[in-house]
């Protein structure tokens, strides 16, 4: 039997190999090893992202279960780059809280490996597989610091959860392998030609879109979302809010856009259910939030409705819409929780909306920073949260879907209210005391995420470009 082509895989065998030394290193050095493990794993994200940038065309391997193509690098390079913004957000964080351990850069780069496999998926095993690999490092992950009751909490509240949603996912698999004969996307595709999707294989895309609803946290699956950020540590709530949703949404447009586009009728009004909810519900229940990591909570699960309206429209300008809105939507959170992590006072992190009062005196450049990411997440023009809604909407209306586009910009300017609450509890709201110096590394991932930003605000055709070749090759 000849041995599978491993050059499109190559990325994630070199991060397994790197996986793999590291977990040797760790045990034969033990805690003495957390700061080289750190190091090790930044180094092994840039050097898969090199990997991964040098790819081109399309190529298939593992009997065509595996695909990498403009799309998978696309989602790729940001998930990388979420992750390796992870290590340098929880470094010394989770250090000066007494939580961090050798073990956690090695489970973020597990968790990478997962999620790239996932974004590379092309049958509904591979796919699986890639969701075990990440969800199991994430359950750790999720309750990392032990010691805290809360944290802890979240972890069991995320694992039975996610128990539930992979069960599903599994389960819908079958009935989908049960009533077309294979487990390849372009299998499945073949099989569901011209619109005929038969009562059972429907039944098999609503368990599968439940699946993945819980792993991007879309309503009703959202639940375990606030209680997570809000219990985990805030390092690893940035993680949980930036790399897994980068491969979580790859692996939904991959599903259904793939997979099922002769079914287009039948999950289009499951995606378009999903986006409202979680729009509507993002917007209304982050109202009365004082805890800022659940105010984030709620934001996410309504852009991963906005992001969702794109998918909707089923085309390419919708899915390059999708493309768009995720690019900016991990600039723009990871800035918002590196701003979460400089909030330190006495040695303790705080985390409550009135901290923030009068910020714009007390530290300026944090204040500016912070305000320009609600006003992006707003979709306030020109910045570039405005163009990441603007394309969404944009591809909705184009495929007649005006109901959707319509709800979405209502939510957006409902949800506009909490995000200038928080500008106006940091510019006009009397100042409470100054917080300590941040961690270089958290400094550093918001001047990046921030710059990154105001380029998209004043110059968004790059970003446009390529998602818009990353979208085409998805087709």
């Amino acid at each position: 039997m000849a041995l599978p082509a491993l050059g499109p895989a190559l990325p994630e065998i070199v991060l397994a190999i790197g996986a793999i030394a590291m977990v040797l290193v760790g045990a034969i050095r033990g805690e003495k090893a957390t700061r080289l493990l750190e190091g090790v794993a930044l180094a092994l994200f840039a050097l898969t992202l090199v990997l991964v940038l040098s790819g081109t065309g399309r190529a298939l391997t593992f009997n065509d279960g595996f695909i990498a193509d403009g799309f998978a690098r696309f989602f790729k390079v940001l998930t990388l780059l979420g992750a390796a913004a992870a290590i340098l957000l929880s470094a010394d964080s989770l250090r000066r809280d007494g939580s961090m351990r050798f073990e956690f850069p090695i489970l973020v780069v597990l968790a990478t490996i997962g999620m790239m496999m996932m974004i590379s998926a092309n049958d509904l095993i591979s796919l699986y597989v890639g969701l075990e690999l990440q969800s199991l490092a994430l359950y750790v992950v999720a309750a990392f610091d032990r010691d805290n009751a809360r944290s802890t909490e979240a972890g069991l509240k995320y694992f039975v959860l996610g128990a539930l949603s992979s069960g599903m996912l599994l389960y819908g698999a079958s009935l989908v392998y049960g009533f077309t004969g294979t487990v390849t996307y372009p299998g499945i595709a073949a099989a569901v030609q011209h619109g005929h999707a038969g009562l059972g294989l429907i039944f098999g895309i609503v368990f599968i879109a439940a699946g993945v609803a819980f792993k991007i946290s879309a309503v009703p699956f959202h639940m375990w979302t606030p209680d997570v950020y809000e219990g985990a540590p805030t390092p690893v709530a940035a993680f949980f809010a930036s790399a897994p949703k980068m491969a979580a949404m790859a692996m939904v447009v991959r599903i259904f856009v793939g997979a099922f586009p002769g079914a287009l009728h039948e999950w289009q009004q499951i995606v378009i259910f999903i986006a409202i909810a979680s729009m509507a519900l993002g917007a209304f229940a982050a109202i009365g939030q004082t805890n800022i990591k659940r105010l984030l909570a709620y934001s996410s699960i309504a852009n991963m409705g906005y992001a969702l309206v794109g998918l909707a429209a089923g085309t390419v300008s919708g899915v390059q819409g999708v493309l768009v809105y995720m690019a900016i939507y991990l600039a723009t959170t990871l800035a918002a929780f590196a701003c979460v992590l400089l909030m330190r006072r006495d040695g303790k992190p705080v985390e409550e909306i009135g901290e923030l009062a009068g910020l714009s005196r007390t530290n300026p450049w944090m204040a500016f920073a912070l305000s320009m990411m609600m006003f992006s997440f707003a979709g306030i023009p020109p910045l570039a949260g405005f163009w990441a809604k603007f394309y969404v909407f944009l591809a909705a209306i184009d495929a007649k879907l005006y109901v959707l586009a319509v709800v979405g910009v209502v939510t957006s300017v409902i949800g506009a209210y909490y995000y200038l609450r928080l500008v106006k509890v940091i510019y006009f709201d009397e100042p409470k005391p100054a917080f300590e110096k941040g961690d270089i590394g958290v400094r550093a991932v918001l001047l990046i995420s921030a710059l990154f930003v105001m380029a998209l605000s004043l110059l968004p055709a790059p970003l446009l470009n390529s998602a818009g070749a990353a979208a085409k090759s998805l087709f």
